[in-house]
């Protein structure tokens, strides 16, 4: 199946999406912040530069895209074009998410993955139920969590 636009004006689109500061990002940051939580964003110095990592918990934030990190709900569809070189990509990010998981992990990190999946789509979760979720993960002594939309749980 051929593509509807012209190659320049997929290049064009495919580069504005962000690989951070993402809306989703952008709306968790704002609740935990306004929930007296404070973080560090994009650490370098960490596997897979963490979107959110609250030192004071020990725990790291992932928020991902269910697209780019290959997440089996209603969001992820494999592109018609081009399979092989999104098959390499997409695949590789998802090699990439685990390995960074498995060092943060034997680091003593605390992780949370949050998929875009719980925050908008057909099967998100309500925003105020995320946040609690968030919240008490946060508090509690828990080592691992995701939260994913509701066709996932």
């Amino acid at each position: 199946m051929t593509d509807i636009v012209s190659p320049q004006k997929r290049s064009q689109m495919m580069s504005g999406i962000r690989g951070k500061n993402t809306k989703p990002e952008l709306q968790i940051r704002r609740a935990l912040h306004a929930r007296g939580f404070r973080y560090r964003l994009h650490k370098r110095n960490l596997p897979g530069k963490p979107d959110l990592t609250l030192q004071k918990y020990n725990a790291i934030i992932f928020v991902h895209g269910c697209f780019w990190h290959l997440h089996n709900c209603h969001l992820f569809k494999w592109p018609s074009t081009r399979p092989e070189f999104w098959k390499k990509k997409i695949s590789g990010n998802k090699i990439k998410d685990e390995e960074n998981i498995a060092s943060l992990k034997k680091s003593g990190w605390r992780i949370l993955i949050i998929w875009e999946c719980a925050l908008k789509g057909k099967e998100r979760l309500d925003f105020d139920s995320v946040i609690g979720k968030i919240d008490n993960w946060l508090r509690s002594s828990q080592k691992f969590l995701e939260i994913k939309g509701n066709s996932n749980e």
